[in-house]
């Protein structure tokens, strides 16, 4: 016999399910699940690395359960779903989602990522009796047995094939939903407004844009948007670092050729990696740098305020320029109302398509998502707690 070499990386593409152990843990949770009244199904980041997205739709047509996604699970599954719900984020979450998902009698969870910012400082009223936890490799069940040695994928496949329909939940929340207000129209010359200009990123996207949502506000207003068929959207929050869109945008625009990336980054990211900008251009890059500029560290004012939230400001775009220095292609300009906001995604979409386009966007330091102010008022208690005794 020759040599037998496998890898690490061979064994991960080799792996398969215990086959007595899945079809225990399908049989269980089929039990628990058809018992419920109103059960819901929440998508969680790690249907990425589990390759459990087409499963996870799957088990979705077949269960005829709500879907609602976790913050950094958004993109993950298409949202033109026929029962999709949105964003389940605890108090912050889509209108209505929390209410329906929190007030189930059954959860599954594929994929979560428990932490303080997900978790919103550890305020989901959510009941462990209540859910099944589905990981990557193994499947825990309310408070009772756990299954390992079992992939997502082939675990949300067998369990689609086993569940009965069951549409209750998704009717209760067709009887409370109402649907989304429409931001004010702006007054000529009036001061741009955040909702404003989320509303026209809107309207720029299509299936093949892709956006990346900076830590921050943006978090918020980009979890708003509606993603059509094709369109991707990258979000982090294990680490909530600031930054890491700026760094995102270069890597992911140079990977993904057919995709035109919306990067949306407030002044106080930016400052962090504002350099990654010069290998963008040097790459030939053609993504839209939405620059959010409010004056600080708006996201860590809402958690702790102080005066260390109070950057100094730089004229952003003559930065850019300085960074673009006439070499490679670069368009950069500054809007403070709506109507030069119009222009500026005009040029940008239409005449600009095959250069980096930087807008930086004047905002009052104030105007944030209402859900940042909830959102920051939890984590800072949470934060603020007393230790956990030892």
């Amino acid at each position: 016999m020759g040599n037998l070499r496998i890898g690490t990386l061979d064994l991960i593409a080799f792996r398969l399910s215990n086959r007595m152990g899945l079809e225990a843990a399908v049989e269980a949770t089929a039990e628990f699940l058809d018992k419920a009244v109103k059960p819901v199904l929440v998508g969680g980041p790690k249907l990425r690395v589990a390759k459990a997205q087409e499963a996870f739709v799957e088990l979705a047509d077949a269960s005829g359960y709500p879907v609602a996604m976790m913050p950094s699970a958004k993109g993950l599954v298409p949202e033109h779903l026929p029962r999709f719900i949105g964003t389940y984020w605890g108090a912050v979450s889509t209108a209505f989602c929390s209410e329906i998902v929190e007030s189930a009698d059954a959860y599954l969870f594929a994929g979560p990522i428990f932490n303080d910012y997900s978790s919103v400082g550890y305020s989901l009223l959510l009941k462990k009796e209540k859910a099944i936890i589905v990981q990557p490799d193994r499947v825990v069940i309310t408070n009772g047995p756990t299954f390992g040695c079992i992939l997502m994928k082939d675990f949300l496949l067998a369990l689609a094939k086993r569940l009965k329909r069951n549409t209750t939940a998704y009717e209760n929340y067709m009887r409370i939903f109402v649907p989304e207000g429409v931001p004010l129209e702006s007054q000529p010359e009036e001061p741009l407004r955040v909702n404003i200009l989320f509303k026209h990123i809107q309207g720029m996207l299509t299936g093949e844009t892709a956006v990346i949502a900076e830590t921050g506000d943006s978090w918020f207003n980009c979890q708003k948007l509606k993603l059509p068929t094709g369109c991707r959207y990258e979000f982090q929050m294990q680490y909530g670092s600031i930054g890491w869109s700026v760094g995102a945008t270069l890597g992911y625009a140079q990977a993904a050729k057919d995709k035109r990336v919306i990067a949306c980054i407030g002044d106080g990211s930016f400052q962090v990696t504002a350099q990654d900008v010069s290998t963008m251009i040097r790459c030939g890059q053609n993504s839209i740098i939405f620059l959010i500029n409010n004056g600080g560290y708006t996201i860590e004012v809402e958690i702790h305020d102080g005066p260390y939230n109070v950057i100094k400001n730089w004229n952003y775009v003559a930065l850019v320029d300085a960074i673009h220095n006439g070499e490679g292609k670069c368009w950069t300009t500054k809007v403070t109302c709506e109507e030069e906001l119009k222009e500026a995604i005009v040029t940008a979409t239409e005449t600009k398509k095959d250069c980096l386009c930087f807008i930086e966007v004047i905002a009052h330091k104030d105007d944030t998502s209402k859900e940042l102010l909830e959102w920051g008022s939890r984590v800072a208690s949470a934060n603020g707690r007393p230790p956990n005794p030892q």
